[in-house]
């Protein structure tokens, strides 16, 4: 639709763009400069503020506006209609783009942990991945920052159930091991699995909390062994996906 369209409402428009002229470096702004900033006529900018304040969006000290935490109303159905994989899928593709890696999002199902989200960007593995695989918890870096935050008997109750084996020469299956190594990922906030789950993988993962501070879900970053080292995980990518978490998690508070 055009604003020539016989269906566009054009007061409607005005009144989000006076309402989008205030951002974080604009948060207080006078009639004059909302004005300016919406692209409108004082006298409209005027009517628009005035109703915006009657309705509890916008408060005024008689010369200048600022938006009110009301605001946030206006996006909140949208983010509350949005399923956990729908809300993270941007954050992923926005990740996996500056990093160039496949970036992907899990949650625990028994002792397995399911894929919900998911940006590929080449095959690194000698199964293909997509929503709804399922691999064991125990085995990869998704699955251990999330049974980290499991409860102590509701650990030993999945480590049990799962029956770790070997998948690779690499694979971590002594229980007391285990446990030595989940007590770690929960003291740190993240984890690094490597070649555990098939050799020549490497992983990164770290948790994806909701509102009751609980791991909603793990984040993680798959690279090859021989492309990215283990330091350069650390230290250039765990802060990366860290601060994909942290954007998340906001977005889930708004829930």
């Amino acid at each position: 639709m055009t604003p020539e369209s016989a269906d566009f409402v054009q007061s409607f428009a005005r009144g989000l763009a006076v309402i989008r002229a205030f951002d974080a470096e604009h948060p207080v702004l006078t009639l004059t400069e909302v004005a300016r900033r919406a692209e409108i006529p004082p006298a409209a900018a005027r009517r628009f503020l005035r109703t915006l304040e009657a309705l509890g969006y916008v408060r005024s000290d008689g010369r200048t506006f600022t938006l009110t935490p009301r605001v946030l109303e206006l996006g909140f159905s949208y983010l509350s209609a949005l399923s956990l994989p729908e809300l993270m899928q941007p954050h992923l593709e926005a990740l996996s783009r500056t990093l160039g890696e496949s970036v992907s999002a899990a949650v625990l199902a028994g002792t397995d942990i399911v894929y919900i989200a998911r940006v590929p960007t080449r095959r690194i593995m000698s199964v293909g991945i997509t929503i709804g695989t399922r691999f064991p918890a125990f085995a990869t870096s998704m699955g251990r920052v999330l049974l980290a935050d499991l409860p102590p008997a509701g650990l030993a109750e999945v480590l049990t159930l799962a029956e770790p084996s070997a998948l690779t020469e690499r694979t971590v299956t002594d229980a007391a091991a285990l446990a030595a190594e989940i007590a770690r990922v929960r003291h740190q906030g993240w984890a690094i699995v490597d070649g555990e789950l098939e050799e020549g993988l490497r992983s990164l993962a770290v948790p994806v909390r909701g509102k009751d501070g609980r791991a909603a879900a793990a984040l993680n970053v798959s690279t090859a062994s021989r492309t990215v080292s283990l330091s350069v995980l650390r230290d250039h990518h765990l802060p990366l996906l860290r601060k994909t978490a942290e954007a998340i998690e906001a977005e889930l508070l708004l829930r």
